[in-house]
Order: C-alpha cells, then sequence, then structure tokens
C-alpha cells in the first residue's frame, strides 16, 4: 500500500475529479496490462507448479508471499530474486483477488475478496500435502492475516509455522483515510500521482470504494487486537517494521505486539527497522535508494528464509 495524501489534498482532488479516472494503456488500471501470474500460474505458485508433491518435496517449507493494497505480486519479485534457484525452500506469490485486474474489478472487489486469494493457496497446498507452511506478509495483507488468525480459520487445519509481517498497517499513518466514508463518495477516487514505472504493477488510481474496504477491515483487525488474539499452536509471529513509515503508523507494531500471543502465552517478536519507506523490503523503482536500504532487505530476507528452516 502507498501512503496517502492530506484531507485538504483528498477534497481538493476529489472536486477537481471526473467521475472517471483518466486510464491509459500503459497503466496497471486499464484492460490491457495485468498481473503475470494471471497468465502463467505455474511460476508463482506452489500449488500450480508442484500439486502432487513426493513426501520430501511436501516435507520442505512453502513461503505464501502476499503483497499490499493497491500492488501487486511485483512487491515480492525480490524476495524471489533473493531466493534465486536454491531448493530447500519453495515460495508462493499469491496475488490478492481484485488485484492486478483492471481498475472495474479493482473497484468491485471487497477485502474478503482480496483475502480469499490467500486462504485458496493455503487450502491447495494443505490439500496436496505441504506439511511446512508459513506466510510472509506486506502491508495490507498482514491486516488480513491477522483476521484469518482472529476469525479461527486455522482451527483444525495444517497451523501455519510462521506469520512474517512486514510494516503491516493497523493504523494508517495519514488519519485522514478515517473520513473516507463520509468523503468517498464525493471524490470518487484518489490520483496517486506516482511515478510512471510504477504504473504498471500498482494502482495509480484508487477507487473510494476499495478505501473504504481497507478501512473496514482496519477496523475489524483493530477491534480483534483489543479483544487479544492467540496463534495456533506451533505457530510464531514476527513484525518487521519501519521507524518512519509514511504509510503504516509505526504504532501499529505496538498494537500487535500488546494485542497478539503465542498460544503459552509469550509475546511475538518485533523487530524495529531503521527506515523511512513503507514496505521496505520493496526497492525497485524507488528513487534514492541507500546502501542502508538494502542492507535492510538483506538482512530480513536472510532472517526470514533462517525462521521457515529451524
Amino acid at each position: 500500500m502507498k501512503p496517502y495524501i492530506t484531507l485538504l489534498l483528498i477534497i481538493v482532488i476529489g472536486l477537481g475529479c471526473s467521475s472517471e479516472p483518466a486510464i491509459t494503456k500503459d497503466m496497471l488500471d486499464g484492460d490491457v496490462l495485468f498481473d503475470p501470474s494471471l497468465y502463467r500460474p505455474e511460476l508463482f505458485l506452489v500449488s500450480k507448479a508442484l500439486p502432487n508433491p513426493t513426501p520430501e518435496q511436501a516435507r520442505k517449507p512453502v513461503i505464501i508471499a502476499c503483497h499490499g493494497y493497491s500492488a501487486s505480486t511485483f512487491e515480492w519479485d525480490e524476495f524471489s530474486d533473493f531466493l534465486g534457484s536454491r531448493t530447500d525452500v519453495y515460495l508462493s506469490q499469491v496475488l490478492l483477488g481484485g488485484h492486478g485486474r483492471t481498475y472495474g474489478e479493482f473497484k468491485q472487489s471487497t477485502w474478503h475478496d482480496w483475502q480469499d486469494a490467500i486462504k485458496a493457496e493455503y487450502d491447495a497446498l494443505v490439500k496436496a500435502g505441504y506439511q511446512n507452511i508459513n506466510f510472509v506478509s506486506s502491508s495490507t495483507s498482514g491486516a488480513l492475516l491477522l483476521e484469518l488468525v482472529a476469525s479461527g480459520y486455522f482451527t483444525n487445519r495444517t497451523a501455519p509455522r510462521n506469520l512474517l509481517l512486514v510494516d503491516p498497517i493497523v493504523i494508517p499513518s495519514d488519519k485522514s483515510l478515517s473520513l473516507i466514508k463520509a468523503v468517498g463518495p464525493m471524490i470518487g477516487y484518489i490520483d496517486t500521482k506516482q511515478p510512471a514505472g510504477e504504473d504498471k504493477y500498482y494502482y495509480h488510481f484508487r477507487p473510494q470504494e476499495t478505501l473504504q474496504q481497507l478501512q473496514s477491515v482496519l477496523t475489524v483487525v483493530r477491534k480483534d487486537l483489543e479483544k487479544g488474539i492467540t496463534l495456533p499452536a506451533n505457530s510464531a509471529l514476527k513484525v518487521y517494521k519501519s521507524k518512519k513509515d509514511p504509510a503504516a503508523d509505526p504504532v501499529s507494531a505496538v498494537l500487535i505486539y500488546n494485542g497478539t500471543k503465542l498460544t503459552d502465552g509469550k509475546p511475538v517478536t518485533v523487530e524495529m527497522i531503521d527506515s523511512d519507506l513503507h514496505v521496505f523490503t520493496r526497492l525497485n523503482l524507488r528513487d534514492g535508494v541507500t546502501t542502508k536500504d538494502r542492507q535492510n532487505q538483506t538482512t530480513t530476507f536472510t532472517d526470514i528464509v533462517a525462521r521457515v528452516l529451524r
């Protein structure tokens, strides 16, 4: 998920917006570019690439990588590159429901649709016999995973070994999202003004309907955290949180730490990262990437792999 703009700017843009955005063929929002996982799912999903694993393959850890709001499988391409040709761990890059398609399909999607894609790959892996399933998420998909745990989805199922959340959002950095239900119908959509290079992988326009869905799932998760979320037996959770996140307020990490616990009552793990990026593990197409940013990415990827191989 990309940073929000202030309420004043939202209103100004809203007043200047037409009823429908001016979508070009070079944007993910249009009807020409689509997420590549839709064409070749076997290159992105383990359940499609290895639907009938051998006993040895079924014991190897699988990492289901889930991207954020308005993004695509691109968000975890660098992790895929980091893994390279190694065969001791498998990676599934899930495309959230409603994403990676046309603006119209995105506009009509709900947060349950987004989440359904995560459930579908998890269920397919379990059915195929995979025994060591892990999740890594960025931004909004972290909230979607927390909701799955809180709702009891993993009860009586093969529990995930690890839930590894990169910059999960519970509280937005820009508090104007809380007003989207009131101002959304007036503005119609948000123009992100993002660089042209990102238009192929992130929606340039954000329908207000989807922002309302985002606000809804964050509200659900905040309430779940207030009640307390207990992880399934033998599951672990770690949060990797940027200290100066422009989209997900760092207090999100505090709420997750205070609101979740392991099945034995012990606390989950939180690591604050010296970064001012949102989804600090995605560096491609960003301007001004520093040596520190690359160190953060490599260190985090290394830690993720080490945890799933334990």
